[in-house]
Order: structure tokens, then C-alpha cells, then sequence
């Protein structure tokens, strides 16, 4: 691996731990003006200190990401679709490499669809976008999208598509977490890092998933909603980075959670009917 791509990683997936807390703020390239991400500036400045990078869209960076900001990017440079239609999978490269490299980003990232309508599509943009970012010194980060068909969050369909993203070049992938989660993780020779979706229901449910993933062998999460759509984002945030970075049990975790939000305001925020 060259020395650049190996520095890059190294920003995000912290060397002392071997781990990484990614904040993933990019749902608006699909979804709008998702629930408490209306204002994408007031979300993520006050947990820019605790995430280890923040997955966000050029657009996004520009406008609602100070440049002094010292927190490495993972920029999205894939999209095309959204929610209004019933196939998400139609995406295709919407950034250039030039354009990730004029940011500073310290990796990028895209979705692949396994098993969708356009499996091959996203595939090609996956191998088409690691010939880049190996000319450039650029980490690839897959992204095993699941989407509406939340069926396809088994250990034998994230293997699957794990195992394609890393075959065909990916530097780290990003997935869900699963039963026999371990199997996901053996059969997938490049570090995996676990997605939180939807918000869960409890504060309980969402550091079990993170003490889960990586007991089970994930580098790392990269987790938006289950964070920024908390009533105390910025307990939720240390929280998990205790059992990411600190080797906290899920019970301890919460512990130092419910001791945070005593200290720390309730998040209130005028939400669209």
C-alpha cells in the first residue's frame, strides 16, 4: 500500500486503537432534509470534537463544515436516485477524484448493490473508482447498501457483498451488523466497519450493536441517526467512542451515557410536520 493511501487511513482508523468513530451525515444525497439533519451545520458542530471523520457529500462540506475543522472527510461520490424512487440502487459516480483530492479528503466512499437491479452498475463504479484512488493514494470505502429490503441483513448476503467489495479493490467496507456477525468478518480480507441505520429504539439497543461489532471483529462504526438524531447527541457520540477506542462493555457504555446527560442539555429542535 502506498504511503499516501496508508497515511490517509491512518487519519480516521486511529493507529493507537486500531479503531474508528465515523460519523455518517451524507443521508441528505437521497433523502432530503432528513429529521434533525435539516441544518446541517448546527448537527455536526458540536460532535465534529468526538468523531474520528464524518462521512458528508461535497455540498455538504462546503457549506456546513468549517474549513479550520480538524476532522477528517470521507466524501460520497456516489448518488443519482432518491428516495422518491422505488429502485435506490440506480446510482452512479457523482464526484470526481480530482474533485475529492481538491478537498482534502481523507478517503471516499460509494454504495454497492448486490443482489439489486443495477448490481453490475454499482460493481463497475466500485472497480472503476479504486483504479483512482490506487493513482492517486485515495482509500475506497464500499458501502453494502441494503436500503428498503431490510430482509438482506444476514450473515450470508453481507458476506456475499462484503466479500465482492474487497475483491474487486475496496480499502474498508462499511455494513450492517448481523447474526453471526463473525462470519461476515472472516470471510472479508479488508477491515469492515458497521452501520448503525435507522435510529433504534433505545439508547440501550444502539451500544449493544456497537459492543457487538467489534467483540465480533469490526475496525470500527460509522453511525449517523443512532447519534445525531438522539435527544443528547454528544453523550451518545463519547459513549460509543468508550467501547470503540476504550474497550467499555455495552453496560458501562450506557452508564457513563446516563451519568453525560445529566450534564449535558436535551437536544430540542423545531421538527417539519
Amino acid at each position: 500500500m502506498e504511503w499516501g493511501l496508508q497515511n490517509r487511513l491512518a487519519r480516521f482508523v486511529k493507529p493507537n486503537t486500531g479503531h474508528t468513530v465515523m460519523l455518517a451525515a451524507d443521508h441528505g444525497y437521497f433523502m432530503g432534509p432528513t429529521r434533525r439533519l435539516e441544518n446541517p451545520r448546527a448537527t455536526l458542530e458540536p460532535l465534529l470534537p468526538f468523531a474520528d471523520a464524518i462521512a458528508v457529500t461535497r455540498g455538504v462540506l462546503r457549506s456546513s463544515v468549517p474549513a479550520i475543522a480538524d476532522v477528517p472527510i470521507v466524501l460520497r461520490v456516489s448518488g443519482g436516485v432518491t428516495v422518491l424512487k422505488d429502485d435506490l440502487s440506480d446510482e452512479a459516480i457523482t464526484t470526481s477524484m480530482e474533485e475529492a483530492l481538491r478537498l482534502n479528503a481523507s478517503a471516499v466512499a460509494l454504495s454497492v448493490f448486490v443482489g439489486a437491479a443495477h448490481e453490475h452498475q454499482s460493481l463497475v463504479s466500485l472497480a472503476e473508482l479504486v483504479d483512482e484512488g490506487e493513482a492517486f493514494g485515495m482509500p475506497v470505502i464500499a458501502i453494502t447498501a441494503v436500503g428498503k429490503e431490510l430482509e438482506k441483513r444476514d450473515a450470508r448476503y453481507l458476506s456475499l457483498a462484503c466479500r465482492v467489495s474487497a475483491e474487486l479493490g475496496a480499502h474498508l467496507v462499511k455494513t450492517y451488523y448481523c447474526e453471526e456477525f463473525e462470519r461476515v468478518v472472516e470471510g472479508c480480507p479488508v477491515p469492515l466497519v458497521v452501520a448503525g441505520g435507522p435510529k433504534l429504539d433505545t439508547d440501550k439497543a444502539v451500544l449493544e450493536l456497537c459492543a457487538g461489532a467489534i467483540a465480533k471483529g469490526a475496525v470500527g462504526v460509522d453511525m449517523g441517526r443512532n447519534i445525531w438524531q438522539s435527544d443528547y447527541p454528544v453523550p451518545m457520540i463519547k459513549a460509543i467512542r468508550a467501547i470503540v477506542h476504550e474497550k467499555a462493555t455495552a453496560r458501562e457504555a450506557l452508564q457513563l451515557l446516563e451519568a453525560d446527560k445529566k450534564l449535558t442539555s436535551r437536544v430540542v429542535r423545531s421538527v417539519p410536520a
